[in-house]
């Protein structure tokens, strides 16, 4: 097997750009330079190595550089702006030091639960989530009180600088998290203005998934001399693997693995891959209570301890090893037969470094990548890098379940009869059928009820995930996804809400005419608004304004945060439509044809072309010779053929 190399591409913006250089893995978190308290909160969280953009990017911004980074979802970002962040807070000082700016609500409160997590062990840190749908009421009293880091939507981050509850004067850092998904929903502008109303002497670090020109743009412009950071890799696989995915939706992904497990007719061993320590701990004790001989191997082992794991693995006591990126490398078994890849790896290097676990030496191997609905940028990237399609899989269903463990069953009942002496067990059947005057087919049936009770022959499913979960990847492209009849079935609930009054039509004072798309409408009113999609109507756009249905009645705090909303840099003012005004658009009737009177109406050529030409009265003209500069326009042709 060809071993990857991943390419971590730092560069600084001003300077030309140079060929990509190849770096060594950073071995720990410890060689990052990073404080005690936030080496213990990794260790407790379970991190064992950094990922490769937090390995390049951590130094970069502990030295304080301006930072533009390039990699895709679910690679360690936050944390790799999150560290450098707190190693460098002063704890003294209660003013916003970080603001984080992020595109969703879900986001913001997941990236400051992170900067929680991160300083477990620094006594009297506070962080802030800012977003819309919250009481405005609440964040003002908590910036009163004072927050070291602050991580937003842009509309709300815009609403307090306008209020002066939020002062950025003593700003030491800020991060643009996502920028490509705040360009998708039309939060750039909101973004730039930000940007013009921090502090200039301030750190700044952008992350994007891609890199379009827009957010190009807007890293030239705001930051200084940034240090350019890109995680690529070139990888090649093993054409003896079998690579398959299975799109995470509907079901538990532990209820996937076991069914996946069992249906397996290759199966001998495996090595599932998780992200963190504690996680291989938890899968590994979950699936031994499913009747699995499961174990865990992590960094946290002993070198003892993980021999005997391996060693029980070659020798056949055990099948399945739960294991992190750093445990598993190196490991050489030859009965390992599938690779689970139950939590998607940071980049395309981790991805080929653990599929090569199987597959090795000329043998057959399969690898299975669990891939959720957000990480499927992740799954393209993967099949670009290593050059071969990843095939896509169903769930087996209940039926092929249900068959492999009767077929299991059987053998072992034959297993049982070839090598055992059941003497003594027919003379207690037999007298069970004398004194109890029962059939021998009803005494065997009752015996096998016993022996499959932890294990039942026949399975019951609960949710209707497993439906689409177990369709054949034919019968799903043909019938239209669960998530498009849900669209369509939400429209129509909508159209009965509005035909019932249950909703109403409220303008907005932004327009065509401004560059709105319907798109950023519901973005801006869902994200910020706090309103969830599915109680927004329909939209209808104008040159001026817009309107839009939303739930009757909108009174409070929620009517004023929508009012505050920014879009395309202009506040919503959101109000009720007075009656009969902004109506949404009509077809315009079609004119009744005029009735035939079997005469072909004819005009004059004057009339038809009245006052198009003169008469020529026989002389010819030459063209002008005027200047250029006294020439009149060129003449135009109007709609309907006729000339000026």
């Amino acid at each position: 097997m060809d071993r990857p190399s991943a390419l971590c591409h730092t560069e600084t913006s001003s300077a030309p750009r140079t060929a990509p250089m190849t770096t060594a893995p950073t071995a720990s978190f410890r060689d990052l330079d990073l404080p005690a308290a936030l080496l213990s909160a990794l260790t407790e969280v379970g991190y064992e190595t950094p990922s490769p953009i937090q390995a390049a990017c951590i130094p970069h911004l502990l030295a304080g550089h301006d930072l533009l980074g390039e990699a895709q979802t679910g690679t360690g970002k936050t944390a790799a702006f999150a560290l450098p962040a707190l190693a460098r807070l002063d704890l003294n000082n209660n003013r916003p030091q970080v603001l984080v700016l992020a595109p969703t609500r879900e986001l913001a409160i997941q990236v400051a639960e992170a900067f929680q997590k991160y300083a477990h062990h620094m006594p009297g840190f506070h962080v802030l989530p800012i977003y819309g749908g919250q009481s405005m009421v609440v964040q003002l009293r908590q910036l009163k009180r004072g927050a070291h880091v602050v991580v937003g939507t842009p509309g709300r981050i815009m609403d307090h600088l306008e209020r002066g509850s939020l002062n950025l004067d003593g700003l030491r850092t800020l991060v643009l998290d996502e920028a490509d998904e705040m360009l998708r929903m039309g939060f750039i502008d909101d973004v730039e203005w930000i940007l013009e109303h921090t502090p200039a002497e301030r750190q700044t670090a952008l992350f994007s998934a891609t890199m379009p020109e827009a957010i190009r743009r807007v890293a030239h412009q705001h930051l200084r001399e940034p240090r350019e950071v890109k995680i690529r890799a070139a990888t090649s696989t093993v054409a003896a693997i079998r690579q398959r995915y299975w799109q995470v939706r509907g079901v538990d992904k532990l209820d996937a693995l076991t069914r996946i497990l069992e249906v397996e007719d290759d199966f001998d061993a495996a090595i599932v891959f998780v992200r963190t320590k504690t996680a291989t701990v938890e899968l590994a004790d979950r699936l031994e209570a499913r009747g699995h001989a499961a174990a865990a191997l992590n960094g946290d082992m002993t070198q003892g301890l993980r021999e005997q794991v391996i060693e029980r693995l070659k020798g056949g006591s055990l099948d399945i090893v739960v294991a992190t990126d750093v445990a598993a490398r190196g490991i050489d078994v030859p009965r390992i037969s599938h690779v689970i890849n139950y939590d998607i790896p940071y980049d395309t290097e981790a991805y080929v470094h653990r599929i090569g676990r199987t597959g090795r030496a000329g043998r057959q191997g399969t690898a299975i990548l669990f891939v959720a609905p957000r990480e499927t940028r992740m799954l393209k990237t993967i099949e670009r890098a290593t050059r071969q399609p990843i095939e896509a899989i169903s769930l087996p269903t209940r039926e092929a379940v249900a068959d492999r463990r009767e077929a299991q069953f059987r053998q072992q009942i034959i297993e049982t009869l070839e090598k055992e002496d059941l003497s003594f067990f027919a003379e207690v059947i037999a007298r069970i059928e004398e004194e109890e005057g029962l059939d021998p087919h009803q005494i065997a049936a009752a015996l096998a009820a016993l022996a499959t009770r932890e294990r039942p022959l026949r399975i019951e499913e609960s949710g209707r995930g497993w439906a689409l979960a177990t369709a054949p990847q034919d019968e799903r492209r043909e019938r239209a996804p669960r998530e498009n009849r849900e669209n369509r079935e939400e429209i129509l609930t909508r159209r009965r809400a509005f035909s019932e009054g249950l909703l109403t039509r409220y303008r907005i004072e932004v327009g065509r005419q401004h560059g709105v798309t319907p798109k950023e409408i519901v973005g801006a009113i869902a994200n910020e608004g706090g309103i969830e999609g599915r109680y927004i109507g329909q939209i209808h756009l104008f040159d001026e304004y817009s309107t839009v249905e939303l739930p009757k009645g909108l009174q409070g705090e929620m009517l004023g945060a929508l009012k505050r909303i920014r879009v395309r840099q202009r506040p919503l003012a959101i109000r009720a439509l007075a009656e009969g005004e902004g109506e949404a658009p009509r077809e315009r009737a079609r004119p009744a044809p005029r009735q035939y009177d079997g005469e072909r109406p004819q005009r004059k050529y004057a009339e038809r072309t009245e006052g198009a030409k003169r008469p020529w009265d026989g002389e010819r003209r030459s063209p002008s010779r005027k200047p250029a500069g006294d020439r009149p326009p060129p003449k135009t042709h109007r709609k309907g053929g006729q000339k000026p």
